[in-house]
Protein backbone atom coordinates (compact mmCIF):
# COMPACT_ATOMS: atom_id res chain seq x y z
CA UNK A 1 0.00 0.00 0.00
CA UNK A 2 2.82 2.34 0.85
CA UNK A 3 4.23 2.39 -2.69
CA UNK A 4 0.89 3.04 -4.38
CA UNK A 5 -0.11 5.78 -1.93
CA UNK A 6 3.31 7.44 -2.07
CA UNK A 7 3.16 7.48 -5.88
CA UNK A 8 -0.19 9.24 -5.74
CA UNK A 9 1.10 11.76 -3.22
CA UNK A 10 4.17 12.57 -5.30
CA UNK A 11 1.91 13.15 -8.30
CA UNK A 12 -0.13 15.52 -6.14
CA UNK A 13 3.05 17.35 -5.16
CA UNK A 14 3.58 18.33 -8.78
CA UNK A 15 -0.09 19.11 -9.42
CA UNK A 16 -0.20 21.43 -6.40
CA UNK A 17 2.92 23.19 -7.66
CA UNK A 18 1.47 23.66 -11.14
CA UNK A 19 -1.82 24.84 -9.64
CA UNK A 20 0.19 27.46 -7.76
CA UNK A 21 1.62 28.72 -11.03
CA UNK A 22 -1.89 29.04 -12.44
CA UNK A 23 -3.24 30.68 -9.26
CA UNK A 24 -0.47 33.30 -9.41
CA UNK A 25 -2.17 34.79 -12.44
CA UNK A 26 -5.31 35.52 -10.38
CA UNK A 27 -5.76 39.17 -9.43
CA UNK A 28 -7.63 38.15 -6.28
CA UNK A 29 -4.71 36.30 -4.69
CA UNK A 30 -1.32 37.60 -3.64
CA UNK A 31 1.78 35.67 -4.61
CA UNK A 32 2.68 35.20 -0.95
CA UNK A 33 -0.71 33.67 -0.17
CA UNK A 34 -0.58 31.37 -3.18
CA UNK A 35 2.88 30.03 -2.38
CA UNK A 36 2.23 29.76 1.34
CA UNK A 37 -0.85 27.60 0.72
CA UNK A 38 0.76 25.64 -2.12
CA UNK A 39 3.98 25.19 -0.16
CA UNK A 40 2.08 23.77 2.80
CA UNK A 41 0.16 21.44 0.49
CA UNK A 42 3.32 20.32 -1.28
CA UNK A 43 5.13 19.77 2.02
CA UNK A 44 2.18 17.83 3.40
CA UNK A 45 2.09 15.58 0.34
CA UNK A 46 5.79 14.74 0.72
CA UNK A 47 5.58 14.23 4.50
CA UNK A 48 2.58 11.96 4.07
CA UNK A 49 4.69 9.63 1.93
CA UNK A 50 6.53 8.62 5.09
CA UNK A 51 3.44 8.60 7.32
CA UNK A 52 1.16 6.35 5.29
CA UNK A 53 1.64 3.26 7.44
CA UNK A 54 1.42 5.17 10.72
CA UNK A 55 -1.84 5.73 12.59
CA UNK A 56 -3.82 8.52 10.96
CA UNK A 57 -1.71 8.58 7.79
CA UNK A 58 -4.51 7.41 5.51
CA UNK A 59 -6.96 9.86 7.10
CA UNK A 60 -4.54 12.75 6.57
CA UNK A 61 -4.27 11.62 2.95
CA UNK A 62 -8.05 11.83 2.65
CA UNK A 63 -7.95 15.33 4.16
CA UNK A 64 -5.43 16.33 1.50
CA UNK A 65 -7.76 14.95 -1.19
CA UNK A 66 -10.62 17.08 0.14
CA UNK A 67 -8.40 20.16 0.19
CA UNK A 68 -7.32 19.43 -3.37
CA UNK A 69 -10.96 19.38 -4.54
CA UNK A 70 -11.73 22.54 -2.55
CA UNK A 71 -8.83 24.32 -4.22
CA UNK A 72 -11.09 24.34 -7.28
CA UNK A 73 -12.68 27.50 -5.83
CA UNK A 74 -9.47 29.30 -6.80
CA UNK A 75 -8.30 27.24 -9.79
CA UNK A 76 -11.40 25.67 -11.41
CA UNK A 77 -9.43 22.88 -13.10
CA UNK A 78 -8.55 21.60 -9.63
CA UNK A 79 -12.12 20.36 -9.20
CA UNK A 80 -11.45 17.83 -11.93
CA UNK A 81 -7.89 17.06 -10.86
CA UNK A 82 -8.97 16.80 -7.22
CA UNK A 83 -11.64 14.24 -8.10
CA UNK A 84 -9.16 12.31 -10.25
CA UNK A 85 -6.57 12.24 -7.47
CA UNK A 86 -9.26 11.35 -4.95
CA UNK A 87 -10.12 8.33 -7.09
CA UNK A 88 -6.42 7.47 -7.39
CA UNK A 89 -6.06 7.77 -3.61
CA UNK A 90 -9.02 5.44 -3.07
CA UNK A 91 -7.58 2.94 -5.54
CA UNK A 92 -4.14 3.16 -3.93
CA UNK A 93 -5.54 2.49 -0.46
CA UNK A 94 -8.02 -0.18 -1.57
CA UNK A 95 -5.78 -2.17 -3.87
CA UNK A 96 -2.70 -1.53 -1.74
CA UNK A 97 -4.40 -3.24 1.20
CA UNK A 98 -5.34 -6.18 -1.02
CA UNK A 99 -1.73 -6.48 -2.21
CA UNK A 100 -0.46 -6.32 1.39
CA UNK A 101 -2.92 -9.07 2.40
CA UNK A 102 -1.82 -11.24 -0.52
CA UNK A 103 1.86 -10.73 0.36
CA UNK A 104 1.15 -11.74 3.96
CA UNK A 105 -0.67 -14.88 2.80
CA UNK A 106 2.21 -15.81 0.47
CA UNK A 107 4.73 -15.27 3.26
CA UNK A 108 2.69 -17.45 5.63
CA UNK A 109 2.43 -20.17 2.99
CA UNK A 110 6.17 -20.05 2.30
CA UNK A 111 6.90 -20.24 6.03
CA UNK A 112 4.53 -23.19 6.43
CA UNK A 113 6.23 -25.00 3.54
CA UNK A 114 9.67 -24.37 5.02
CA UNK A 115 8.63 -25.63 8.45
CA UNK A 116 7.01 -28.71 6.88
CA UNK A 117 10.18 -29.48 4.92
CA UNK A 118 12.58 -28.84 7.83
CA UNK A 119 11.70 -31.97 9.89
CA UNK A 120 11.74 -34.13 6.76
CA UNK A 121 15.31 -33.02 6.01
CA UNK A 122 16.57 -33.56 9.57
Amino acid sequence: MRTLCASTLIGEFFVIGFAGLVAMKSDDLSMGTVWTVCGIGMLLSVLLCGMITRPGGIQLGWALQVLLVLSGFFVPMMYILGVIFGALWWASVHYGRKIDEAKARWAAQAEAQESAQAPAQG
